[in-house]
C-alpha cells in the first residue's frame, strides 16, 4: 500500500512513437498544495489527462489512497475523489451558476432513469438534496451572490472559482487544477492564490499545473519540474527558484499561458 495520498510511479505515454511523458514519478500528500510546473509542450497536461482517465498509462501506475487508479474510466476516477478544471474554462454558460454546480453533483445520484422521467418522490427528495448541497457549496466560497445568474454573465475570476465549485460538488478529495490563473489580472490572480489557500484550509489537497510563477512560488508546498516529458527537479519553491536546471529549462525564459 502507497504511503502517500497519491502516488504515481514511473509513468510513461507515447503517441505515434513520440515520448510525451517519460517515466514520470510524483507524489501528494494529504492537505497539500503540490505544483507541476514546466516549458509548453513540457508534458504536464498529458499528466494530468493519465491522472484523470482521458489517457491511458502506457507503463507505471497511479496510486489513490491506497488503491491503483490508473486506466480507470473518468467518471470511476471521479467517484474515486480526483475531479478537475481545464485551462479553458468549460461551464455551461447558457445555464445558471446554481445548474453548474448541480451538473457536478449528479455524479453521485442515487435514483434511476424510471424515478427521472415520472419524478418520483425519491427524484424529488435526492433532487432538493443535491441542491441545498450546491447552494452551500456556493455559499462557503463566496459566490452565492450569483446563484440564479447565467454562468456566461459572471465575472472571469468568478467563473474559475464556479469550474472549481463544480469539481468540489463531485465530493472531490483531490483538486487538480490545470491552469486556475490564466487569463487573470493581477488583482485576480491574487484573489485566486487566497481562494486556493482558502480550499486547502477547508481539508481539500489540490495538485496544479501553472505558468504564473508569483502564485505557484507563493501557494506551493512543494513543486515538480517537468521537462521534454521528463522529472527534473523537486523540492520546496526556495530550492526550485535556485535551481539551475530548472532555470535552464523555464524560469529563465518568457512566460506565457499557453497550453501545452
Amino acid at each position: 500500500m502507497s504511503e502517500h495520498y497519491l502516488q504515481v510511479n514511473t509513468i510513461t505515454k507515447q503517441f505515434s512513437g513520440l515520448v510525451a511523458v517519460d517515466a514520470v514519478s510524483f507524489h501528494v500528500d494529504k492537505g497539500e498544495i503540490v505544483s507541476i510546473i514546466g516549458p509548453n509542450g513540457a508534458g504536464k497536461t498529458t499528466v494530468f489527462n493519465m491522472l484523470t482517465g482521458v489517457y491511458q498509462v502506457d507503463t507505471g501506475e497511479i496510486i489513490f489512497e491506497g488503491k491503483p487508479i490508473h486506466n480507470l474510466q473518468p467518471q470511476d476516477i471521479v467517484e474515486a475523489g480526483l475531479s478537475r478544471t481545464f485551462q479553458n474554462i468549460r461551464l455551461f454558460g447558457d445555464m445558471r451558476v446554481i445548474e453548474n454546480v448541480l451538473v457536478g453533483t449528479h455524479i453521485k445520484t442515487k435514483y434511476g432513469f424510471f424515478d427521472s422521467l415520472f419524478r418520483t418522490p425519491r427524484f424529488r427528495r435526492e433532487e432538493a438534496e443535491l441542491t441545498l448541497k450546491a447552494v452551500e457549496i456556493l455559499r462557503s466560497i463566496g459566490l452565492d451572490s450569483y446563484i440564479h445568474n447565467y454562468a456566461e454573465s459572471m465575472p472571469y475570476g468568478a467563473q474559475r472559482k464556479l469550474e472549481i465549485a463544480r469539481a468540489i460538488a463531485t465530493d472531490a478529495k483531490i483538486l487538480l487544477l490545470d491552469e486556475p490563473a490564466a487569463g487573470m489580472n493581477p488583482q485576480e490572480t491574487e484573489e485566486l492564490m487566497d481562494f486556493i489557500r482558502s480550499l486547502r484550509d477547508k481539508g481539500y489537497t489540490i495538485l496544479l499545473i501553472e505558468h504564473d510563477m508569483r502564485l505557484v512560488m507563493n501557494i506551493s508546498d512543494r513543486i515538480y519540474v517537468i521537462d521534454h516529458g521528463k522529472r527534473i527537479a523537486h523540492g520546496l519553491p526556495s530550492e526550485i527558484q535556485g535551481d539551475q536546471r530548472v532555470i535552464e529549462a523555464y524560469l529563465g525564459g518568457a512566460k506565457t499561458n499557453a497550453e501545452d
